[in-house]
């Protein structure tokens, strides 16, 4: 039995929403995975009357397809989609069925108004958080578009084809057999690769807001919330809606919610914004700001400008990369940020990473069970996380920590091969060979794209006041992108109230 009995209890409930039958399509070997597969089908059917086994020759073996009877519909599993894929599963059989997909009905019709064919393939791996939801959105766009097909594949079950493309991190999607995006990616981000964006007319031609929020994060979604509950008129300008929390894989500090995960939590986030009469302006990266007679104008790349009587900038933080030579180069091919995400891709090898801090050394704890051997390199003289981190840190047979270690380069051919560092007590240059580098070393703030009006502290983080405030009136600013000392959701999305109620109370003074 491949399911434990809690799961399979949980999935028989499930079958019981299907609403069409299904034809698993199944190409299997007689290797372990082959045998898992098929272990894993057959419950499927023993459990539904509605669901049936058809032997075929897929393009892989071990794989299975799943269908409508006498219907190709698109969607490939090469692998056993277990872990966090089972999901993916699950949903799939249940959209095949006839179950429609819970998005727009504009996004629908986007879909299905996509012309010619588009073959995608997902490289997994079955323990990354973000690989679900790239998964599911390429098989909401294999269900509704007939021209449109997709194969998640699990790296681990076909680690040959994986190192032929030279895949080393996750999700990696290929269309039509080349190389389309890498990390995390969302449905809306999929489908304005492959069509035709909006106009920057439909952006120009719309009503100045009371409040424009710049950034969709926690921060961004509070500060909407908060200024729609006021009844003004409110935009979200978002780039990624969700922001960073995207890539978090557990949040168990957000009081009265014991555990989540990042994209659910984003999900949710999402979900409440709606509930308001928000204009929310996904996908949508921000050029500039000026203020012009007392009206902020909000440029955007594509070359609309929007305007509104104030605005919050809640653009957020992003990975802090080390900047040294190799570190661009060889990004997504030994260069990694994401331990949960890439770290299966890394087994048995051995891998450095940069930071001594707690996320750096919760990565090498993470990678210590996978990998053969985990360098931890800090600039300091002593490790900078928690002690109880430290002392796990210290227990693991497979761990080597480097303090006084200045990286200068990372090396490598085609893929990474090797970390070079200068001892900052002997001044000596280290070399270490080595497989993977997984950089932890904090955040750097999203205000490049600001002008510099507005005021900001050395690293970038913009400079505000207990309301919210910038120096510049009516521009506000919360969560990450400020100098708050704590990066946290929770203080994240307390800014963005904060910030949220010190604009309206600008609006009705001014």
């Amino acid at each position: 039995m491949v399911l434990d009995a809690q799961i399979k209890a949980q999935l028989e409930e499930y079958l019981k929403l299907l609403e069409g039958d299904i034809e698993l399509k199944v190409s299997a070997g007689d290797d372990s995975v082959s045998r898992d597969m098929l272990a894993l089908t057959d419950e499927l059917t023993s459990m539904s009357p509605k669901i049936t086994v058809k032997n075929a020759e897929l393009k892989r073996t071990p794989s299975f397809s799943v269908n409508r009877p006498q219907e190709e519909t698109g969607i490939t599993f090469s692998g056993v989609p277990l872990g966090h894929e089972f999901t993916s599963l699950v949903l799939a059989l249940l959209q095949v069925s006839g179950r429609p997909p819970k998005i727009d009905d504009t996004m629908v019709e986007q879909i299905k108004n996509i012309s010619g064919e588009y073959h995608f393939e997902t490289f997994v791996s079955l323990s990354c958080h973000n690989c679900p939801d790239v998964v599911q959105a390429l098989n909401i766009m294999s269900v509704i578009n007939p021209g449109i097909t997709h194969t998640m594949i699990d790296g681990a079950a076909f680690k040959e084809e994986a190192e032929e493309k030279n895949v080393m991190a996750v999700p990696a999607v290929y269309l039509d057999g080349e190389f389309f995006s890498g990390g995390r990616i969302t449905l809306e981000e999929i489908v304005a690769k492959i069509s035709d964006g909006p106009s920057p007319e439909e952006f120009t031609n719309r009503d100045p807001y009371d409040v424009l929020v710049v950034g969709g994060g926690p921060a961004g979604a509070s500060a909407a919330i908060y200024a729609a509950r006021k009844g003004i008129r409110t935009g979200v300008v978002a780039e990624r809606f969700g922001g960073q929390v995207l890539d978090t894989m557990t949040i168990e500090n957000f009081i009265s919610v014991k555990n989540t995960e990042g994209p659910k939590f984003a999900a949710s986030l999402e979900e409440h914004v709606k509930d308001y009469d928000i204009d929310i302006m996904n996908l949508q990266r921000v050029k500039g700001l000026e203020k012009n007679d007392g009206m902020f104008e909000l440029e955007l790349d594509n070359g609309g400008v929007l305007k509104s009587k104030s605005a919050i900038i809640s653009t957020g933080a992003r990975w802090r990369q080390i900047g040294v030579p190799g570190e661009e180069e060889f990004k997504n091919k030994g260069v990694a940020y994401c331990p949960h995400c890439d770290g299966p891709l890394f087994e048995g090898k051995d891998v450095a990473v940069i930071g001594g801090g707690n996320s750096g050394v919760e990565a090498a704890i993470d990678l210590a069970g996978i990998v053969q051997n985990v360098t931890v390199l800090e600039f300091a003289d002593e490790l900078k996380a928690d002690e109880v981190l430290q002392e796990r840190l210290n227990s693991l047979p497979n761990v080597n920590v480097k303090t006084n270690a200045q990286t200068t380069e990372i090396t490598g051919d085609e893929n990474v091969n090797g970390i070079t560092y200068i001892d900052r007590e002997s001044g000596e240059e280290q070399h270490i060979a080595l497989q993977g580098v997984f950089v932890q070393i904090g955040l750097v703030p999203n205000t490049e794209w600001l002008d510099a009006d507005v005021e900001t502290n050395r690293i970038g983080e913009i400079i505000t006041n207990k309301q919210g405030s910038t120096n510049v009136p009516g521009l506000f600013a919360a969560g990450d992108v400020t100098d708050c000392p704590n990066n946290q959701i929770i203080i994240s999305m307390g800014d963005g109230a904060n910030a949220s109620l010190g604009a309206f109370d600008y609006l009705i003074r001014n």
